[in-house]
């Protein structure tokens, strides 16, 4: 079956787990990006901590969303079902 999924699957669970995981790294500490990069980009107020929430939640749940669609797809290719 691993030999029928094509190269959008991969690329999608990889997009998908780092989006989930930088969401949940961002509700767990909001002040990692003011560690990481050295700035507080918006001042403290939090705006950008919960926008990279959203849109890296958003990110992940489409990835994985297609991720499944291209395994599922693949694994009706290997039984002989389209």
């Amino acid at each position: 079956m691993h030999s029928a999924v094509r190269r959008q699957y991969w690329a999608a669970l990889v997009v998908g787990g780092l989006g989930a995981v930088l969401a949940v790294l961002t509700l767990i500490t909001r002040e990692w990006i003011e560690i990481v990069f050295g700035v507080d980009p918006d001042g403290g107020n939090g705006g950008l901590e919960w926008a990279i929430v959203v849109v890296t939640a958003v990110t992940a749940i489409v990835c994985l969303g297609y991720a499944r669609v291209e395994w599922r797809r693949a694994r009706g290719e290997v039984t002989g079902r389209g």
